[in-house]
């Protein structure tokens, strides 16, 4: 008679960041997870293109928080707007917001988001990133403020929250893995996590 090889234990996952968004989208796999703030010096090098910043934070907050757990398996994520080839990140006030949305009404931004999965005990560590691509409408002064009044986006890539009024901006949006834009492609995610060995369903 045939028995079915009982699973190895699951290894804790955590999720290298504080980011009330990507909190709530990890929530969506039903997977026990915990939360750590990686320490993480964010300043972009010299001539580095946004895919590549996106890239390297997203391991780095990973390899930050994995030195701590080192049995789990650590997800750490980074998103970059890229306009031009100009790397924009988190407004943190109403000026640079102000700024960066005036920057980029009528204009098409790609919104590099990167994610990588680390465990030390097993020396798995492997990166990936979605690029979407966000059309913003030639907005005039008034939206902009009412915008940023309403909303209050500051902690976001762009000073643009998708998920939140920030939509009325868009006039497109192009992408393979719907919550990339948010902050972290689920899709992406969940095949690192796999290939980690976290069983997901």
């Amino acid at each position: 008679m045939a028995h079915d090889t009982p699973p190895l234990p699951q290894r804790t996952v955590v999720l290298g960041s504080t980011s009330p968004y990507r909190r709530e989208l990890m929530t969506r796999l039903r997977i026990a997870f915990e939360v750590c703030a990686p320490d993480v010096d964010e300043t972009p090098t010299p001539r580095e293109a946004p895919r590549e910043l996106a890239l390297r934070l997203s391991l780095a907050k990973a390899r930050a928080v994995a030195a701590q757990f080192p049995k789990a398996v650590v997800i750490g994520a980074d998103q970059v707007a890229d306009l031009g080839g100009l790397p924009i990140g988190k407004p943190g006030g109403h000026d640079k917001a102000v700024e960066q949305l005036r920057q980029m009404r009528g204009k098409t931004v790609v919104f590099q988001t990167a994610v990588s999965v680390v465990c030390l005990e097993s020396g798995f560590e492997r990166s990936d990133l979605s690029a979407v691509k966000v059309q913003f409408r030639d907005l005039t002064d008034a939206e902009i403020e009412a915008y940023l009044r309403a909303e209050e986006p500051y902690d976001c890539a762009g000073s643009a929250k998708s998920e939140g009024l920030g939509i009325a901006l868009l006039a497109s949006i192009d992408n393979d893995d719907p919550t990339a834009l948010v902050g972290l492609p689920l899709i992406r995610t969940c095949q690192l996590l796999r290939a980690a060995g976290v069983v997901l369903l």
